[in-house]
């Protein structure tokens, strides 16, 4: 499964994020997720190396075809912008890791297809 940007807007909060985001990180700073796959989204990990992954909080997951948006944790201010992305879905997959930067362009969802 792949990654790309598209637009799709409905709110979801993540609580719990204990990863790392960016200097410019502060409470409200956030990021939207469009799930195109077939399969519920069951977890979504974000690393500044690649190597060190931490988990957000997705509740009940992300369903086929739902977009959500996540707000970084403040225990993240310290951290860069620039992070990888992989999501694990309810059907054994995985996406492969992305890096984006989380200070550009907030409005248009990361999509893991």
């Amino acid at each position: 499964m792949g990654l790309k940007r598209g637009a799709l807007f409905i709110s979801a909060l993540v609580i719990g994020l204990t990863i790392t985001a960016g200097t410019a990180f502060a409470e409200q700073w956030y990021f939207y997720v469009t799930n195109a796959t077939d399969a519920k989204m069951t977890g979504l990990y974000a690393s500044e190396d690649g190597r060190k992954w931490g988990r957000f909080n997705l509740g009940s997951g992300v369903s086929a075809g739902k977009t959500v948006k996540l707000i970084w944790d403040s225990s993240t201010e310290d951290e860069s912008c620039e992070q990888y992305l992989k999501a694990t879905f309810s059907d054994g997959s995985d996406s492969k890791s992305d890096k984006f930067d989380f200070c550009e362009d907030l409005d248009d969802p990361i999509v893991f297809e």
